[in-house]
């Protein structure tokens, strides 16, 4: 269960980034309002996690994930630039995520 939570809040992770980057500088309600409750439900759900999956591991799969949905929504709905280079580097973030659950 605690992977499954994990997960889950590793894409709210890329939710509150993505709605972050809409706020204006909390300008704007619904983008500050969406960040502000996926933010707390990602930090709850890590929080949890990690009473059963070591911090390093956790984090690092927490972050991981995050990231690499934050980058793919930025280029497939923010209009950032693809190249082989990212592909490339995400999938090598991808491959670190399975290899610290494989560890794990």
């Amino acid at each position: 269960m605690a992977w499954i939570v994990l997960v889950v809040s590793g894409f709210l992770e890329t939710v509150w980034a993505t709605a972050l980057s809409k706020t204006e500088g909390f300008t704007r309600l619904w983008p500050t309002l969406t960040f502000g409750v996926a933010l707390v439900l990602s930090m709850a759900g890590l929080a949890y996690a990690l009473r059963s999956i070591p911090v390093g591991t956790g984090y690092a799969v927490w972050v991981g994930i995050g990231a690499i949905g934050t980058a793919v929504v930025g280029m497939v709905w923010m209009g950032e630039g693809v190249n082989l280079a990212k592909i490339l580097c995400l999938l090598l973030l991808v491959s670190g995520i399975v290899g610290l659950k494989l560890l794990h």
